[in-house]
């Protein structure tokens, strides 16, 4: 069987879940070639867990250079990714991308024009896309079955995380190691998937609380409001504080509405057009006949697996991918337009100005603490 050879770079708490599946025979058209990752003790996790035949390399530039690859899965902190990302499209190799795409929208242009120009396949590791229930929300939304979109309302706030969690890297929840806390590490599924399927607002005010149940500098609840070009609102909610947590997905369009929540999706499909009725009645108090039902699915949901052999697939047959590289940037101009509305306090339109963003991210990392580093790596079964 034909097969991608394929060089991790970052063997920490993704690199090394990708690092098991491949092992486990997962990926049936992927070789595992080669691994990278500046912590020795990673290092050593690799020889420990893989064949003799995969090189283990303490530079991810190395990894690129060596000719052992025909693509590479970056898998380490955010401001990284795009740096890899360009370096290894200018070495001729395919790259799938861990998220987000990058910290700020700028830099993450330049390594979509990279990717652009060099011609190689270009994936980002949205799992989430391969959801059933979140592929038929696609489906149905931007079907037009159920007409416009009216609301969007997302509270996700069902990955609490503890104080040692941030305490395991010296890079994580600072300004300068990650850029940013939730909507940078755990919300860029979420932000993905809401671009995806309601597609991006036109303007955003946002209100991210920094450290406000935990020891860090960057945010860790985050109150968002929406408003899209046709006039729809909605309003996104997330934090890592919240034990139990919620994860509840709701959109109203003019024939009804979506509810996804506790692995179901949920249709409260209308008789006739909400816009329409509203104009028609004759009772003041007169609503819409309504029909609930939950939407059939496939009920497929492979995850990172499901990804990482579609971006095999796509360059072995030419099969489809599940989230183009050059999409990263959506959600992250969602996240970007959040800190910076926060930042500024008031609301910010998007396209916003790309410049000011980089400007006062700066600011903050200038400031940043430095942290001693743990050494910790976590096992993130089940954790997304």
């Amino acid at each position: 069987m034909e097969q991608v050879k394929l060089g991790i770079i970052g063997a920490g708490n993704m690199g090394s879940g990708h690092i098991n599946n491949i092992l486990a025979g997962k990926c049936p058209e992927v070789a595992l070639t080669a691994v990278a990752d500046r912590r020795e003790s990673r290092r050593t996790w690799v020889k420990e867990q893989c064949p003799q035949g995969v090189t283990i390399f303490e530079e991810g530039s190395d990894l690129i250079k060596s000719g052992l690859c025909d693509a590479v899965l970056i898998a380490v902190p955010h401001y990284q990714h795009p740096t890899l990302a360009i370096e290894a499209f200018e070495a001729g190799l395919h790259v799938l991308c861990e998220k987000p795409a990058g910290v700020y929208t700028k830099q993450v242009r330049e390594m979509n024009e990279a990717a652009a120009k060099s011609g190689k396949v270009f994936a980002m590791m949205f799992n989430q896309r391969t959801n059933c229930l979140y592929r038929k929300m696609h489906e149905l939304v931007t079907g037009g079955s159920l007409g416009a979109i009216k609301r969007v309302n997302w509270i996700i706030t069902d990955w609490y995380r503890t104080q040692s969690y941030y305490d395991s890297g010296d890079w994580r929840a600072t300004w300068d190691g990650e850029g940013g806390g939730v909507l940078l590490n755990q919300c860029p599924h979420q932000l993905d998937l809401l671009q995806w399927i309601c597609g991006l607002p036109k303007k955003v005010q946002a209100f991210c609380h920094e450290g406000h149940w935990h020891d860090i500098e960057v945010e860790d609840d985050v109150t968002a409001y929406l408003e899209y070009e046709n006039g729809a609102t909605g309003v996104f909610v997330t934090s890592t504080g919240d034990a139990p947590g919620t994860n509840r997905f709701e959109v109203d369009l003019e024939w009804g509405k979506l509810v996804c929540e506790n692995n179901k999706l949920l249709l409260y499909k209308l008789s006739e057009n909400e816009r329409e009725f509203c104009k028609t009645a004759k009772g003041g108090f007169d609503s819409p006949e309504c029909h609930v039902e939950e939407v059939e699915t496939d009920g497929e949901n492979p995850q990172h697996v499901g990804v990482l052999n579609a971006f095999a697939a796509n360059i072995l047959h030419g099969a489809p991918l599940v989230a183009r590289g050059e999409e990263g940037i959506r959600g992250l101009t969602l996240s970007n337009a959040m800190h910076l509305s926060s930042w500024l306090h008031h609301p910010v339109e998007i396209p916003f100005d790309e410049d000011l963003y980089l400007e006062e991210l700066n600011k903050r990392r200038k400031t940043s603490r430095k942290k001693e580093a743990a050494d910790v790596t976590f096992d993130t079964t089940g954790s997304y």
